[in-house]
C-alpha cells in the first residue's frame, strides 16, 4: 500500500498482488479512493486460473525451489510413463483374454486363483528383491531407476505373450509379475532419492505431491489413449505388437533421456572415482555437470570399454570387510597395520591379491567410510603403476586429501557421506603393552 500526494490531500492506493512469499509476485489490482472509489485489475481472470492449475502440478516456488535438472527429467519421465500406460491397457487385455475373461468356458474360482498366485508371486519376489539389492538403491539410483523400468518392459512383455503359450500360462504370467515386483521396489526406492534431490528448499513433499498429480495427469490420458488404441488394433495382432515394440522402444529411449538429464551431487563409489582420478592427474575437481555425462547409467558390465580401468578399480575394493575371513598370513598382516596404523584412523587397508580390503573400525563415522574408501582408491591406482606401496598412498593422503575434500565442497559436492551398501562387518583394535597381554 502506498499514499501519494494530490494537492492538499494525500491518496492511498491499494495494490494486490499474488504468489506464494517464495516466488516472484505479481500485480493482480490496484484500488485507490480519489475522487471515488477505483478499482483497475492488472490480470485477466484466465490468466489467475491457469496460474491456479498450475500450482497442482509444480513445486512451489518453482523454479527457484528444485534443482536446474527438475525440468527436463520431469519432461522425459512424463513422457515415458505415458507409453506406459498406453502399453498396460494392450498387455492387460492380452492377459484377461488369457485368464479366459468373455469366455463361457472360464469359471471365477479358476481366473481367481490364477490372478491371486500371479499378485503372490510378485509381493514375494519385492520382499527377495529388497532382501537383495535394498541397501544398494540409493547409491545408484540413476542406474536402478533404469533398470526398474526396463524391467517393467519385460513384465508387459511376458502378459503379452502370456496367450500364446496356454501349456505354460502361469509361469510366464508369474514371471511377469515378478519383473515388475522388482521395479516396484526399485522406482520407488530411487524415486524418493530423486526428490530429496531435487528439494533445494526443504519442499521434498511438496515435489512428491506434485509429483503424484503429474503421474495422475499422465494416467488418465495415457489410459486413455490406450483403450482408443486397444479398441482399433483388437483382432490385428501384427498391430497390436507394431504398437506395442515401437512404444516400448520410445519408452527405453525416454528412460534414457530422463537418468541422464540428471546431475547429482551426491558422492557414490563410481562418482568418486572419477573425480579422484581426475584429480590426481590433473589436479583439478570435475563439475558434477561434468561428471554426469562420464558416469555409467547401466550396470558395469554393460558399460563402454573406454571406462574399463575406473570399472576394475571399483571391482578391486571390498568397502567392509570380514576380519574372520582373512588367512593366517593376512591376519598378522592385518594386526602389524592395527599396531603401525595411526591411532586416528578409523579403518585399516590390507591387500588379498589383486582386491583390497577395507576394514572399518566399529565407532567410524560416514566421514571415516567415505576416508576410506578414498585411501582404498590412491592404493589401487598405484597398484596400477609400479610397486604396491602402503607408504605411497600415505603420503599422498597425507598431502593430497584435505585439498581434495575442500575443492571437492567448493565444487557443489556433497561430502558428508558417500553412497553405500551399509557396512555390516566391523572391527576394533586396541594397542596393549606386552606385559599386560596375559593379563
Amino acid at each position: 500500500m502506498e499514499t501519494r500526494e494530490n494537492g492538499n490531500e494525500g491518496v492511498t492506493i491499494l495494490e494486490e498482488w499474488s504468489g506464494s512469499p517464495s516466488t516472484q509476485l505479481f500485480k493482480t489490482a490496484t484500488i485507490s479512493a480519489s475522487p471515488s472509489l477505483s478499482v483497475y485489475r492488472s490480470a485477466n481472470r484466465f490468466g489467475h486460473v491457469w496460474r491456479r492449475v498450475l500450482q497442482a502440478f509444480v513445486p512451489e516456488g518453482f523454479p527457484s525451489s528444485v534443482t536446474s535438472d527438475y525440468v527436463s527429467f520431469q519432461v522425459w519421465d512424463t513422457l515415458q510413463g505415458l507409453s506406459t500406460y498406453i502399453r498396460t491397457m494392450l498387455s492387460t487385455q492380452a492377459l484377461l483374454s488369457a485368464i479366459g475373461v468373455g469366455e463361457k468356458s472360464a469359471t471365477v474360482i479358476g481366473a481367481t486363483f490364477q490372478w491371486f498366485l500371479r499378485d503372490l508371486t510378485g509381493m514375494l519376489g519385492g520382499v527377495l528383491f529388497t532382501c537383495y539389492q535394498g541397501s544398494n538403491l540409493d547409491s545408484n539410483a540413476k542406474m536402478w531407476r533404469l533398470v526398474a523400468d526396463l524391467m517393467n518392459d519385460l513384465g508387459m512383455l511376458m502378459d503379452l505373450l502370456s496367450p500364446l503359450f496356454p501349456s505354460v500360462f502361469i509361469l510366464v504370467v508369474c514371471l511377469g509379475s515378478l519383473s515388475r515386483s522388482f521395479t516396484g521396489v526399485a522406482s520407488g526406492a530411487t524415486r524418493a532419492a530423486l526428490t530429496q534431490h531435487f528439494a533445494l528448499q526443504d519442499n521434498a513433499a511438496d515435489i512428491s505431491a506434485k509429483e503424484g498429480s503429474q503421474e495422475t495427469m499422465a494416467t488418465m490420458i495415457g489410459m486413455a489413449i490406450g483403450m482408443l488404441l486397444a479398441h482399433v488394433t483388437m483382432g490385428n495382432p501384427l498391430a497390436i505388437w507394431f504398437s506395442f515394440l515401437s512404444l516400448t522402444i520410445f519408452h527405453m529411449y525416454a528412460n534414457y533421456r530422463a537418468v541422464r538429464c540428471l546431475v547429482l551431487t551426491s558422492l557414490n563409489f563410481e562418482r568418486i572415482c572419477i573425480l579422484l582420478k581426475h584429480f590426481i592427474e590433473t589436479g583439478r575437481v570435475l563439475s558434477p555437470e561434468q561428471v554426469s555425462y562420464m558416469e555409467h547409467v547401466l550396470p558395469l558390465w554393460a558399460t563402454l570399454w573406454k571406462s574399463k580401468n575406473a570399472k576394475l578399480l571399483i571391482k578391486n575394493i571390498q568397502l567392509g570387510s570380514r576380519v574372520s575371513s582373512l588367512d593366517h598370513v593376512e591376519m598378522m598382516d592385518l594386526l602389524h597395520s592395527a599396531r603401525s596404523s595411526n591411532k586416528k584412523a578409523k579403518y585399516l587397508l590390507i591387500k588379498r591379491k589383486h582386491i583390497i580390503n577395507v576394514i572399518m573400525h566399529k565407532d567410524a563415522t560416514a566421514t571415516d567410510v567415505l576416508q576410506s574408501y578414498i585411501h582404498a582408491l590412491v592404493l589401487g591406482n598405484f597398484m596400477n603403476g609400479s610397486k604396491a606401496l602402503h607408504s605411497e598412498s600415505l603420503s599422498w593422503m597425507d598431502k593430497h586429501y584435505e585439498v581434495f575434500i575442500q575443492k571437492l565442497k567448493s565444487a557443489g559436492w556433497k561430502t558428508e557421506r558417500l553412497l553405500s551398501p551399509s557396512i555390516t562387518w566391523r572391527a576394533n583394535w586396541i594397542s596393549q603393552p606386552l606385559d599386560e597381554k596375559h593379563d
